[in-house]
């Protein structure tokens, strides 16, 4: 079976921990304990976030005299997320199982509304009071996320993925492949010089995931996060876990924009993009029972309605 797995950036460093090496490396060690049965018994691809690490990367620049663009920001924490995840990876499997991490290109419409009405959440988490005071000092855009505050950038829509073909080849040749980390590196099409371009942007890990996954005809995608699955309600006393979903049973309203939304709009675009595969969002510690049917939500077209857990 063709699994592809989106590591939330909560289930690579959780929430409010601080930014460290030895942080990211330990949590990156106990995803990988999680992940490895399943890259023995199946296809597996991952991707995952990077929304802490590409903030602190451009807080950093910021202060340059030479500012580095979010495309190349993008690709460094593309490739350290990469590392630590086959280098830990490697050391669960089997000598015969080979892993390769690839720097993707994600290509976006440089008209996409996105730009004018960020979204994506990147860096580390404040206090109102001091969100409100970067914003005013370095122009950036911030708002809530749950009980803090956080700096948001632009997060176009996917469109295409350059290098489908060289994912697909390994794949057959039954290669554990890390790709299109933090969203992928953003890049326009320049029909005039006939080249790809860097964009400023960042773009959501899991609407490229859903791209990625209906791209290699996966069986199943699952956006692994620290919860799990999605709420009705979340928050309030009426909360309630979502079992199963047909795709269009789903109100993405619901959902906030910079944490479950895109989840939940994902989730259905894969789905319906498709002729089979099944989508299913919940806590990367229960992967080995969101395998086997009996944990997360699951999205699908064989389902009517939405039932609850």
């Amino acid at each position: 079976m063709r699994v592809v797995v989106a590591l939330g950036g909560n289930a690579l460093l959780p929430r409010g921990e601080p930014l460290t090496q030895e942080n990211q490396v330990r949590a990156v060690s106990e995803a990988m304990e999680v992940l490895a049965p399943v890259s023995v018994d199946h296809h597996l691809v991952i991707t995952h976030g990077n929304g802490p690490q590409v903030g602190m990367l451009a807080n950093l620049s910021a202060g340059a005299e030479h500012a580095q663009t979010f495309d190349v920001l993008d690709a460094q924490t593309e490739g350290m997320i990469g590392y630590l995840i086959e280098r830990e990876l490697r050391e669960l499997l089997p000598a015969v199982r080979e892993v390769a991490t690839l720097v993707t290109l994600i290509e976006v419409d440089p008209k996409d509304p996105a730009f004018a009405n960020p979204t994506k959440f990147i860096g580390p988490v404040y206090s109102k009071d001091q969100a409100e005071q970067l914003a005013a000092e370095r122009g950036w855009v911030v708002k809530e996320d749950g009980q803090y505050w956080r700096r948001v950038v632009p997060s176009p829509s996917p469109a295409a993925i350059p290098g489908i073909s060289t994912i697909n080849r390994l794949l057959r040749e039954e290669v554990t492949v890390v790709c299109a980390g933090g969203g992928g590196i953003p890049v326009a099409w320049d029909a005039v010089a006939r080249r790809y371009s860097g964009v400023e942007a960042v773009i959501d890990k899991d609407l490229a995931t859903s791209l990625l996954a209906y791209e290699l005809s996966a069986d199943l995608m699952v956006i692994a996060t620290d919860v799990e699955g999605v709420y009705e309600n979340w928050g309030t006393p009426e909360q309630k876990l979502i079992a199963t979903a047909h795709p269009k049973a789903f109100d993405t309203s619901a959902f906030p924009a910079g944490s479950m939304g895109p989840k939940v709009a994902a989730a259905i675009e894969f789905v319906e993009r498709g002729l089979r595969g099944e989508a299913v969002i919940g806590s990367l510690s229960q992967l080995a029972e969101i395998l086997d049917g009996t944990a997360g939500t699951r999205v699908g077209r064989q389902y009517s309605g939405i039932t609850y857990r």
